[in-house]
């Protein structure tokens, strides 16, 4: 699958989101990390700036609630305008049909899963996503540390897709810069996440071609199993 590459607005600057949403040209969705201060320790911003924010841009919004009770309020970030929408497995009560409900409103359905969670027992639920997330920090701020240890979890997570020959996205969100980002193109995720890479550079947009060129480098010369 092609790499993507989404900057994440929680490093950029919250009084000039529109402006920011445009300095990142040619990435291929806007990361909104969406904190409740509940599920994480951090409060970010809800359904009004996502609505405000899909109107100020034609990239399309990738978000990621990091809430309690995804299940009630997931469909109405879909109705604000986002084009994909992840839970974390860790806070749905019905993953199943909250997927279908994201699907049936007209936006891609994406599923998180914490350091600590494995991918095993939500084997059987990727033919419902459109996408599954690995975090490679622990949800909550940006400007972490990768996480060297997801790097297994990402290789079995890849051969499960193509084991069910799943045309599933596999995104990776945490720790994502110039120094780790071959390392999970090579593990097999192949949509990106980078806040601070991208938004602490002094080119934005050129940060996002150069993460871009790194990964599809990686994903050239790394040896994946073929679907059966």
């Amino acid at each position: 699958m092609a790499v993507q590459i989404n900057p994440s607005i929680l490093s950029a600057d919250f009084a000039r989101l529109a402006d920011e949403a445009r300095a990142v040209k040619g990435a291929d969705w806007l990361h909104v990390d969406v904190m409740d201060n509940h599920f994480v320790p951090n409060l970010t911003l809800g359904v009004p700036v996502v609505e405000s924010l899909s109107r100020a841009t034609d990239t399309p919004l990738d978000c990621h609630l990091m809430i309690e009770d995804p299940d009630r309020w997931a469909p109405q970030y879909v109705e604000a305008g986002a084009g994909s929408v992840t839970f974390h497995a860790e806070a749905a009560a019905a993953p199943v049909r909250l997927a279908r409900e994201i699907r049936a409103k007209g936006a891609r359905a994406s599923m998180a899963l914490r350091p600590a969670t494995p991918i095993e027992p939500y084997e059987d639920l990727l033919p419902e996503l459109d996408m599954l997330l690995i975090m490679t920090v622990e949800p909550g701020f940006g400007g972490q540390a990768f996480l060297d240890i997801m790097l297994p979890k990402i290789r079995r997570t890849r051969e499960l897709i193509d084991r069910h020959g799943l045309q599933l996205w596999l995104q990776v969100d945490g720790g994502v810069s110039e120094r780790t980002i071959e390392r999970c193109a090579e593990a097999g995720a192949d949509v990106f996440v980078a806040g601070s890479a991208v938004y602490g550079s002094q080119d934005p947009a050129a940060a996002v071609r150069s993460l871009r060129a790194q990964a599809e480098r990686a994903t050239a010369t790394a040896a994946r199993p073929c679907a059966h």
